[in-house]
């Protein structure tokens, strides 16, 4: 199961990207959004995220 960003919640700061193993995050307009099919589930960006908006899918 991979990793979902809130929408709402995402302050778009980018400390995720930093912790991805697979690159899996990536910029959008107003926040960043993981690819299902990279996702390992591993969990380093939830792990980071200062607002917790990184949850399970």
């Amino acid at each position: 199961m991979a990793y979902k960003i809130s929408e709402e919640d995402c302050t778009a700061c980018g400390i995720c990207t930093e912790e991805c193993p697979v690159e899996a995050i990536s910029e959008g307009d107003d926040f960043y959004t993981i690819d299902p099919d990279l996702c390992t589930d591993c969990g380093a960006c939830a792990d980071v995220c200062p607002v917790e908006a990184i949850h399970p899918a």
